[in-house]
């Protein structure tokens, strides 16, 4: 029974190592590609510094990388509590090969000593010749061949356990190495987190002595997202207008075929005008709207390098909660000569230009995403677009030196969080 319950212990531990090691490489990607987030951050912080009159857009950067380097921070202290467990693991493994190593050492040695005493051939030939039959000595002589063979076993033991050890121990000594490494790198970036946090109160402080200005902004800025707002609500509906007046067409054309089904025709006999908040999905557009809504939570982002600047609804300035702002969709700051890409298959319904902005909108069954804020577009009313394709160049404002995309979901005129729909990061 203490033999079975060693093993079993040993399996488990095992097996507990090696979910050990695959938390260690996932954590290691996931400390990368914040690495190369903070890299992309800082260069689009350095971009608006060279631009920004406003400290505004600056600490929205600088908040933005201080979160980054607080994931930092904890995905390598998870990485330290991962490989401190792991470390214990293989001591524990340290100490019973140490315990089985004695024991099997302490053995040899006395079947040495023993073989030693009854070492001459003579004595061994008396121990077969003095059997009292052929079965014994044929028995006796088997069991000194067994014996043989079982101090030889043993002593591959020995050389197998002491290889073994030596393993475990540079193993060990491996793992004090790189949880030395991880702790400095994490102390270093405390101290570069304390520096920055320096760094975003002087933007704060900056930021507090021109407060009439900011209100004036973002009312401005109410203004422009009301007047944008209204014009994606009448482009959606003249879609959602001209998509059922065409399946009323197909309608036609299938009943003057007699392909209609019994809906079709039950349809087409109460004639009514094309609703423009609501679309009648033909076969193929309820299996598209199906696909784009199992895919909530897994749609990549509209860019391929970025962050949520502005979160979805009402939001408040960072520093004066009673500024507050209505975002229809999200902002996402991104870096300079950054592409635009479908977030899913589907057909552009609207190609439009508002002010200076180009603004994309595209069609997946009774869903539209809208990308907003391009300053050139690859695509044309009309054309089906693939998942990922990028659909044209995100607009860099002159004056501030951002890179920002507007980017809304809705389902039929009822607008959602793109955040909810979009892959975390």
């Amino acid at each position: 029974m203490p033999k079975f319950l060693l093993s079993l212990i040993f399996v488990c531990a095992t097996t507990f190592m090696w979910a050990q090691d695959s938390q260690q490489e996932k954590l290691e990607q996931r400390k990368a590609q914040i690495l190369q987030e903070i890299k992309d951050n800082e260069r689009m912080l350095q971009s608006v510094r060279k631009k920004e009159k406003s400290a505004v857009n600056e600490y929205l950067i600088q908040a933005n990388k201080i979160k980054l380097k607080e994931k930092l921070i904890n995905t390598t202290a998870k990485q330290e509590k991962i490989l401190s467990n792991d470390m214990y693991i293989n001591q524990v493994k340290v100490n019973k090969l140490k315990k089985e190593l004695a024991v099997l050492k302490e053995d040899y040695a006395k079947m040495i000593l023993k073989s030693y005493k009854s070492r001459s051939e003579q004595s061994r030939a008396m121990f077969i010749l003095s059997s009292e039959s052929f079965l014994q000595a044929y028995k006796r002589a088997q069991y000194l061949k067994q014996y043989t063979n079982f101090r030889k076993n043993q002593g591959l033991e020995i050389q197998s356990k002491t290889a073994e050890l030596v393993d475990y121990n540079a193993k060990l000594d491996g793992q004090r190495q790189v949880k030395k490494k991880i702790i400095a790198e994490n102390q270093k970036e405390k101290q570069s987190l304390e520096v920055e946090k320096k760094e975003q109160q002087k933007l704060v402080n900056a930021i507090k002595k021109d407060k009439n200005k900011i209100a004036a902004d973002i009312k401005n800025k109410k203004a422009e997202s009301k007047r944008i707002d209204r014009q994606i609500d009448r482009l959606i509906r003249e879609a959602i207008a001209e998509a059922n007046r065409k399946a009323a067409e197909e309608r036609k054309k299938r009943i003057a075929e007699g392909k209609a089904t019994e809906a079709e025709k039950a349809e087409a006999a109460a004639p009514k005008s094309y609703s423009s908040d609501r679309i009648a999905l033909t076969p193929e557009g309820k299996i598209l709207a199906a696909d784009f809504k199992s895919n909530q939570g897994k749609l990549p982002w509209p860019v391929e390098k970025g962050f949520i600047s502005l979160k979805y609804g009402n939001q408040s300035h960072p520093l004066y909660p009673d500024l507050t702002i209505h975002n229809s969709g999200i902002e996402i700051t991104t870096e300079q000569g950054a592409s635009a890409r479908a977030v899913f298959e589907g057909v552009v319904s609207t190609v439009m230009v508002i002010g200076v902005n180009k603004v994309v909108m595209i069609r997946h069954g009774n869903y539209f995403t809208v990308y907003q804020n391009l300053s050139s577009v690859s695509v044309s009313e009309g054309d089906k677009v693939s998942f990922k394709q990028n659909i044209g160049k995100v607009r860099t404002n002159g004056d501030t030196g951002k890179t920002v995309i507007k980017f809304l979901i809705q389902q039929n005129i009822t607008t959602m969080n793109p955040e909810g729909w979009l892959q975390n990061r």
